[in-house]
């Protein structure tokens, strides 16, 4: 079981903010180094129509990542807060609805934040919200994973939103929980890696057709009307905004390999 000392408010929002600025220099700052470090070259698909930004760029992407992490440090907080006050779903024993239902919430969860993510992804892109919502992120054509949590932050409250709201709505384990923002945050970084840091065969296979790789949000990144998803494919294709380049170069390359 998990027990919470009771903190007030301030104390988890100043805790959290750190602890999601650790985990992002850290996670993001550590893939940037692996991925485009000298040593990884042999690696990288070399293009000359796939560039790195300039380092003015990944700047900014940090900035905004700063901002953004003291969005999801005040909604951390109010959760917490919430939690010690016996307003939310979030629980402690594992045992309280089997430790099957670990697993089925985190399905669960996925599913629902993939298409809160792309209804309001593709909302953002509406031209009278992107200026105002989207276009900090955009402003890395080509990004890195420095990008991952550069929201504007009007942004960065509205993907707030669900994490703050899943847990009023959806019985919840800590454990869980802490597996969903893992996953999002490691997503996240992986998928703005850019088009040309993995080998091509990498994203290539039968998972590229259901879920979204650094391929697959690279090109959303250069053609902005497509591809909106979090983890999954399944929303762009069904409404279609999946990119039909993207589907015949990867049922090609997966007869090629």
């Amino acid at each position: 079981m998990i027990e919470l000392i009771d903190h007030s408010f301030w104390f988890y929002g100043i805790a959290f903010f750190g602890i999601i600025l650790a985990r992002y220099f850290l996670v993001a700052g550590g893939t940037y180094w692996f991925f485009y470090s000298p040593f990884s070259q042999s690696l990288v698909n070399q293009s000359p129509q796939h560039l790195s930004p300039s380092w003015r760029s990944i700047q900014q992407d940090i900035k905004l990542s700063i901002f953004s992490a003291g969005v999801f440090a005040v909604a951390a907080g109010f959760v917490l807060s919430a939690y010690s006050w016996g307003l939310t779903r979030l629980y402690s024993n594992p045992q309280q609805y089997g430790l099957w239902y670990l697993a089925v919430s985190y399905g669960a969860v996925a599913v629902l934040q993939d298409t809160y993510f792309y209804f309001t992804h593709r909302l953002f892109h509406h031209p009278s919200l992107f200026p105002w919502l989207h276009q900090g992120h955009h402003r890395s054509r080509y990004p890195t994973p420095w990008t991952s949590f550069a929201f504007d932050p009007p942004e960065a409250i509205v993907q707030s939103v669900f994490l703050v709201g899943i847990v009023f709505v959806l019985p919840l384990h800590f454990i869980t929980l802490i597996a969903v923002l893992t996953t999002m945050t490691v997503w996240a970084v992986l998928n703005h890696l850019g088009i040309d840091r993995l080998p091509l065969s990498f994203p290539h296979h039968w998972l590229g057709k259901w879920f979204i790789g650094p391929a697959h949000h690279s090109i959303h990144h250069l053609k902005y009307t497509v591809h909106y998803g979090l983890y999954f494919t399944f929303w762009d294709k069904l409404l279609g905004t999946q990119d039909p380049d993207y589907e015949r170069k990867l049922d090609q390359l997966t007869i090629d390999n």
